[in-house]
């Protein structure tokens, strides 16, 4: 057996040499569509009654796409490419703040209308990130939850301040992690390699800037929802329980038993409302209290009274597990999907995604959802077959 030495070493040393990693993608011949299933949704509407708009992916191919709607038909108009790994979930914060988070522990922070190029890398950690949420009313926060049992609560303006260095020199200085902790994760030089093949910088966090920690869960964190202000945090994950807590401080207010698996999707209603079609007697209900709804991969979906911290109604309406929650504003109607989906509301319309990479957007009417689903329209997000979707949807009601 002959060793083979490294380049400018030609000693007899048989001490190996260090190895580096290098992560790269195969991008599928067309760009435009994605090369792997899709696993989450954001809808951005325009702010102009005339303007466009946009439906964003992102998916196991480590990318986000960004579409442009139109009445009959939706075009790729930005591919977002700076991940490493799975693209986990993604929300709006704001006008016109796209936040992903990926299986390569990091959260990314780009420009809706950008032509892709991410602003920010945010690193806090230790695992795969796996769910996000974000107040709708309070475009600088947005909470982070995955699989290291860890819940972050973010302040997006603080953490993308403008640096006085340049990225390269802060990340030199930051390589021993952030802000000089030593429970802070590495953070290391990544150069993402953008659709017209050249390579390109982005900055990371600014040094110091460290997010609230929600601490409590032991446990993987699949969940999370926030209501519209800001002002309170659900979670859940393999515990089987449901985590309330205060965001602005990190504090936990609650803990909700009853599932008997893992906790899969959250929604809250943040406008005080009752769910007019999942309970039987209005009365029975005092509309001054806030309502959460829990589904989770022991196939049940159960309504929560946070003020009397108990379930107060459970559906057995699936026979799988429940991996996807959505609700209209008012939360009047909400709807539910198994492990291969995600959902996502926009006026009229539902936009479904599905793991084998396809889209379709169906009429989300509420009086009588199992026959109109059958009109929806569909278009190719992926370059894979999208039957078994369909087939699921007018199967199941």
């Amino acid at each position: 057996m002959h060793r083979v030495g490294s380049a400018g070493n030609n000693s007899n040393s048989s001490r190996p040499r260090k190895e580096k990693r290098l992560t790269y993608v195969l991008n599928d011949s067309d760009d435009t569509k994605h090369s792997a299933g899709i696993n989450c949704l954001a809808v951005l509407k325009s702010s102009v009654s005339d303007g466009c708009n946009y439906l964003f992916t992102g998916s196991r191919d480590g990318t986000l796409k960004r579409w442009a709607l139109a009445e009959d038909a939706a075009t790729c108009s930005a591919t977002f490419e700076s991940h490493v790994d799975w693209v986990n979930d993604t929300v709006i914060a704001g006008e016109n703040t796209l936040v992903s988070c990926s299986s390569d522990t990091t959260l990314k922070i780009w420009n809706c209308l950008s032509d892709g190029t991410c602003t920010r890398t945010l690193r806090q950690h230790s695992d795969y990130v796996t769910c996000l949420a974000a107040a709708e009313r309070n475009a600088n926060v947005v909470a982070s939850g995955g699989l290291g049992g860890e819940v972050f609560v973010w302040d997006i303006e603080a953490a993308v301040t403008p640096l006085s260095k340049s990225s390269d020199v802060m990340e030199d200085d930051c390589s021993n992690g952030i802000n000089g902790s030593a429970n802070s994760l590495p953070i290391s030089s990544l150069r993402p390699i953008s659709s017209n093949n050249s390579i390109t910088a982005h900055t990371t966090q600014c040094p110091g800037y460290v997010p609230i920690a929600a601490k409590g869960h032991k446990e993987s964190v699949y969940a999370l929802a926030m209501n519209d202000n800001g002002s309170l945090l659900v979670s859940g994950g393999t515990e089987k329980v449901v985590r309330v807590w205060d965001p602005r401080t990190g504090s936990k207010t609650m803990k909700l038993r009853g599932h008997t698996d893992n906790v899969r999707a959250l929604l809250l209603d943040s406008t005080g409302s009752v769910f007019i079609l999942l309970v039987k007697s209005l009365t029975d209900i005092s509309y001054s209290l806030r309502y959460c709804l829990s589904g989770s991969s022991d196939s049940m979906i159960r309504l929560w009274d946070l003020g009397q911290q108990r379930c107060v109604h459970s559906y057995a309406v699936h026979t799988d597990s429940v991996w996807a929650l959505a609700s209209t504003p008012t939360f009047t109607h909400v709807y539910s999907g198994g492990r291969d989906l995600s959902l996502a509301l926009h006026d009229d319309s539902i936009w479904v995604a599905t793991t084998d990479s396809s889209v379709h957007r169906w009429p989300a009417e509420g009086r009588n959802p199992q026959k109109v689903f059958q009109r929806g329209g569909s278009f190719l997000a992926g370059n894979l077959s999208f039957s078994r979707a369909r087939v699921s949807l007018e199967g199941s009601t």
